[in-house]
């Protein structure tokens, strides 16, 4: 088995057969998909059985619902493939997604393969994160810079070694939202050598539904302490990044971005310039 597929699936009938269908039309064939039902409550139980009775390499597995960190970990736990992807069920993929990612690991021995974003939402699409060339590194921080950590700490544009996730025993931590921003630095921390992939995207879905786009007490706690957690450990390879705001009536008037390589001003979420640091 090359590549494990893993897929969260919480009450997405709407979107879920655009996803399996983006998965199964993989012209990488050795692949497992491995489907984790986390409790849903409407018909995403009866798609993800219509789909498995049509292509065998599709596996379900039904839990009560722990959220998605506990999915995720679920579906590495059974996981036979060389190489764990994650592929989040309102989202999809490009055909040739995992045999480009798959053949450019094999290639240069990359413990990590990863690829651009497209961001989209029922009235537009934008690049969201663009890789145009093949890049192999295994610096911390040219990693960082080319993925835009901690800004754009996504999960699932990439393939992972599977005996190096299991060697360090990185997991998705529980009982949170906001999981990426523990898991990706670490994964970029441990599993050495990476490299990029052009010419493939990750197709994410903005679905204002989405667990991540709920607003509570618990979404922000979370957050800050994700982004936190995050920015102390690239602090500790000697980068230092961060964010302030300046709000006025609950209103954020100036925001201060510092990336790796530069900061970023902005002002009534209007006016933007940055500076190189």
């Amino acid at each position: 088995m090359k590549v494990s597929i893993i897929v969260p699936v919480y009450n997405v009938e709407k979107y879920l057969k655009r996803c399996l269908d983006s998965l199964i039309s993989q012209t990488l064939k050795d692949i497992e998909i491995i489907c984790v039902n986390d409790g849903s409550k409407d018909n995403s139980d009866k798609i993800l059985e219509e789909y498995a009775r049509k292509d065998s390499r599709i596996i379900i597995i039904n839990q009560e619902n722990q959220g998605i960190s506990v999915a995720r970990n679920n579906g590495m736990d059974i996981a036979k493939g060389k190489y764990v992807g994650f592929v989040d069920s309102d989202d999809w993929v490009d055909s040739d997604f995992f045999e480009k990612l798959y053949n450019a690991a094999e290639k240069n021995n990359a413990q990590m393969a990863v690829c651009s974003i497209i961001r989209l939402n029922e009235y537009r699409s934008k690049k969201y994160l663009t890789l145009k060339n093949e890049t192999v590194t295994e610096d911390f921080k040219e990693k960082c810079l080319i993925l835009d950590i901690p800004q754009k700490c996504y999960v699932w544009n990439k393939i992972y070694l599977k005996e190096a996730l299991d060697k360090h025993q990185i997991r998705f931590k529980k009982g949170v939202f906001y999981e990426d921003l523990y898991f990706v630095p670490i994964a970029l921390e441990n599993l050495k050598k990476i490299v990029t992939v052009p010419d493939i995207n990750y197709y994410y879905w903005k679905n204002k539904n989405s667990i991540v786009f709920q607003k509570s007490e618990k979404h922000t706690k979370d957050y800050t302490e994700a982004k936190q957690f995050a920015s102390e450990l690239l602090r500790t390879h000697g980068l230092h990044v961060g964010e302030q705001k300046i709000k006025f009536l609950g209103v954020t008037i100036f925001k201060e971005i510092k990336k790796i390589n530069r900061i970023i001003y902005i002002f009534f979420n209007i006016i933007r310039f940055s500076r190189n640091v």
